[in-house]
């Protein structure tokens, strides 16, 4: 489900089922050295999430995703946010980036990094097969979270 009016409408009726937010976190670089490479990023990040979430529509929420330049870039912010979501019902919250900096936050964090993959050359199929194989990726750390509890 997404952060929108009818996923949230549904949401709301099914919360004891969905137990997972997923918080993609996005650099964005304005600099002229680095905007190409910060938009292919968000290109890939903005991708694998909703690919996951097609893949676990009904069990996570997909928020919109957090976008912040390195000067506002606030190690406190996915902490706050993740008790927030919690507060909220949810009992997994996950964070996922390129940005390998936010590994570095703390285990009570569950921060999820890949490296970014330009997609913007690829043709549909191969762009899926990209994503299909990053999925594989992140399905091992969900089931593991998931398991927990």
């Amino acid at each position: 489900m997404y952060f929108n009016a009818n996923d949230v409408t549904s949401f709301m009726a099914q919360k004891e089922f969905i137990d997972t937010a997923i918080v993609p976190l996005v650099s964005v670089d304005l600099t002229s050295e680095k905007l190409k490479q910060s938009g292919s990023e968000a290109d890939f990040l903005l991708s694998l999430t909703s690919f996951v979430e097609q893949q676990f529509k009904g069990r996570l929420l997909l928020m919109p995703p957090f976008s912040y330049s390195v000067i506002l870039k606030d190690e406190e912010m996915p902490k706050q946010l993740e008790a927030q979501l919690h507060n909220a019902g949810f009992k997994h919250v996950f964070f996922i980036t390129c940005d390998h900096s936010w590994t570095n936050i703390g285990d009570e964090v569950n921060v999820i990094w890949l490296p970014a993959i330009p997609l913007e050359s690829m043709d549909r199929g191969v762009k899926n097969s990209i994503l299909e194989d990053q999925l594989r990726q992140v399905i091992p750390i969900l089931s593991t979270k998931w398991a927990q509890i």
